[in-house]
């Protein structure tokens, strides 16, 4: 599977990517592992998937709750 994933060149030689491309890989992951631990497709112990695949998706909205709160306020707001 191929994906394209935009990167950023920054002054200091850094890069960076769109944080949506990253909470939606991190939702991917976390729903690739809940649905081999469904289909019982793993060796892995079942509630330590459970337990990351919800970390993951908890730090997926925490970037998202992050980004939301640097977003500029509309024109008018208060």
């Amino acid at each position: 599977m191929n994906a394209y994933v935009p990167l950023v060149s920054v002054a200091d030689g850094g890069l960076l990517i769109p944080a949506d491309e990253v909470t939606a890989l991190l939702r991917r992951l976390a729903g690739g592992w809940l649905q081999s631990v469904y289909d019982e497709e793993t060796d892995l112990d079942p509630g330590t998937t459970l337990g990351l695949a919800g970390v993951l998706v908890e730090l997926a909205d925490q970037i998202d709750a992050e980004c939301i709160g640097f977003m500029p306020l509309a024109d008018g707001a208060d």
